[in-house]
C-alpha cells in the first residue's frame, strides 16, 4: 500500500505531529488535508475481501468531525478577535487629541506638564524626584499632600528651563526621615495616536512615549 504510506507520511511530518505546541490555523487546517487524503487512500486501496471494519470506520469520521469542527473554532475564534480589536479602535478614536492620565514619562518642550501624585495615607510630607532619560536625577520638589492635579513648570532653582526631552516623574512619600513608598506620578499627556499591536491596543504621546491602554487612569478634554 505505497499510497496509504505515502500519507502516513505526510501525516508525520505535518506541524501538528511534531512537539510544536502552536496551533494556529493554518497549521490545523494542513492537518486537515492530510486527514482527509489518508482516509480517502485507505478507502481507495482497502482489500475488498477484508474490508475495514464499520467500528473503525465511524471512529475515523468522529476524528474527521473533530477536525472540521477545530478549523470552524479557530476561524470563528479569529473573526471575534478581529471584531474586538475593531471595536476597541473605534471606541479609542475619540481619544485621540485628548489628555490621557498615567503613570508614564513625558515630554517637556518648554510648556508645564501636568500630573497628579495621589498621597500615601501615613505620609507626613511628599517629594517629587525628576530624572532624564537616562535616569540621572535632575530636581527634588517638595510636594503638597493632595489629589489635585499640579503642574511642573520645567525649571531650576534659578528659573531657568531644563532642556527639551523626555523625563520621568515619582512621588517619594515621607514618615519623617522614613521613606514609605515610591512610585511613578500620574502624569497627563496628549494622545496623537492609537494603535493595535500584538494583539493589545497601545496610545502613542509625544516624544515617542507609548502605553497600553488599559493603563491609562483618566482622560479629559486638552
Amino acid at each position: 500500500m505505497d499510497a496509504i504510506q505515502s500519507a502516513q507520511q505526510r501525516a508525520q511530518t505535518s506541524p501538528a505531529n511534531r512537539n510544536d505546541t502552536t496551533a494556529d490555523d493554518s497549521i490545523v487546517s494542513a492537518d486537515f488535508q492530510t486527514f482527509l487524503t489518508m482516509l480517502t487512500t485507505q478507502m481507495e486501496n482497502q482489500d475488498p475481501l477484508n474490508p475495514m471494519e464499520s467500528t473503525d470506520f465511524a471512529t475515523q469520521l468522529a476524528t474527521f468531525s473533530g477536525v472540521e469542527q477545530q478549523v470552524r473554532t479557530n476561524e470563528l475564534l479569529s473573526g471575534l478577535q478581529s471584531g474586538m480589536n475593531l471595536m476597541s479602535m473605534g471606541q479609542l478614536a475619540g481619544w485621540v487629541g485628548m489628555d490621557a492620565r498615567a503613570e508614564m514619562p513625558a515630554a517637556f518642550a518648554g510648556t508645564p506638564i501636568v500630573m497628579a501624585t495621589p498621597p500615601h495615607n501615613l505620609a507626613d510630607r511628599m517629594e517629587l524626584v525628576v530624572r532624564n532619560e537616562a535616569g540621572e536625577e535632575m530636581q527634588r520638589i517638595n510636594l503638597t499632600i493632595s489629589e489635585e492635579p499640579f503642574a511642573w513648570a520645567g525649571v531650576n532653582a534659578d528659573g531657568q528651563p531644563f532642556p527639551e526631552g523626555v523625563y520621568s516623574f515619582t512621588a517619594e512619600a515621607y514618615d519623617g526621615e522614613t521613606l514609605l513608598e515610591e512610585r511613578p506620578a500620574q502624569v497627563y499627556a496628549r494622545v496623537e495616536e492609537a494603535l493595535i499591536r500584538d494583539g493589545e491596543t497601545w496610545l502613542n504621546m509625544p516624544g515617542g512615549v507609548s502605553i497600553r491602554a488599559d493603563l491609562v487612569q483618566g482622560i479629559r478634554n486638552p
